[in-house]
């Protein structure tokens, strides 16, 4: 029994050594989220190494211990946690109009060729512009309410997401198309019940990537005319050279970014368990 158990161990290892070293092996959510715990142990261990030894002042880069201190402070305190909730909301608001916007002209543009043929060249042009360049325009369009950083987040993320949206489209084989077509059906019918149905997947993948560009833009949306948001917390103690509320600040974020990135992958393969 000692022997056949041994084996079964040596075999288990072997198949996961093999799915992880493999080019493009699978592995088990569980082990997924040991290694990403080890990464994070690993780098953190880095920090400490790097800030102890004296590489960086600990006043510009404080202990991990420090910065996480301060953001278990920080989330204790009212202003705080207004400052996170109306960063979500900013970023939620400007991501789902952005994705209403988005879908539907990156489908038109990849089933019309005048819409595509009108509408990438100007999206490719705009795309490329720096949006912190355009703040003061934004500003003098929207003034310095929440449209301006509405604008802001927007501007960062639809001219991104409609073109993955319609290369998403361009991908559905052209013969699914022509069996709608053989079958009597509309162009409205084939983009509901066949273009939809199969670049939903890629679809999803790409709206959670284009979620995390939009919070990329958070801190440029809320340094400028704001009085609060994560932001503009981050840009204020930058000020007085708090580092640690500064970290603990992008800390914030980040953590709240990969709980949401994390939820969608989750659901992602619950319900796409075909891919």
């Amino acid at each position: 029994m000692a022997i056949s158990s041994t084996s079964s161990k040596t075999s288990r290892r072997a198949k996961l050594a093999a799915a992880l070293l493999s080019y493009r092996g699978r592995t088990e959510p569980r082990t997924d989220l040991i290694l990403g715990l080890a990464a994070f142990i690993i780098f953190l261990g880095i920090w400490y190494v790097i800030v102890l030894t004296g590489l960086v002042s600990a006043r510009f880069l404080p202990l991990p211990g420090d910065v996480i201190g301060t953001l278990f402070r920080l989330l204790g305190e009212a202003s705080f946690l207004n400052d996170v909730w109306i960063s979500v909301a900013r970023v939620w608001g400007a991501f789902f109009l952005s994705a209403v916007m988005a879908v539907p002209i990156g489908i038109w543009m990849s089933s019309y060729r005048i819409v595509g043929s009108l509408l990438e060249p100007v999206i490719d042009f705009i795309r490329y512009l720096p949006v912190p360049a355009l703040v003061p325009l934004l500003i003098i369009w929207f003034g310095i309410g929440e449209g301006s950083k509405i604008a802001v987040l927007w501007m960062g993320t639809f001219f991104q997401l409609v073109l993955l949206v319609a290369d998403d489209a361009k991908r559905i084989p052209r013969e699914f198309i022509e069996t709608g077509y053989t079958l009597g059906a509309k162009p409205s019918q084939i983009t509901k019940h066949i273009v939809l149905p199969a670049m939903l997947p890629s679809l999803v993948d790409n709206l959670r990537i284009t979620l995390g560009w939009c919070w990329t833009w958070i801190i440029v949306a809320e340094i400028v005319a704001a009085n609060s948001g994560i932001g503009h917390y981050i840009w204020s103690m930058r000020r007085f050279l708090k580092t640690p509320e500064v970290m603990a600040g992008i800390l914030a974020i980040g953590i709240i970014g990969l709980l949401t990135d994390q939820a969608i992958r989750v659901w992602h393969r619950r319900h796409f368990k075909y891919l």
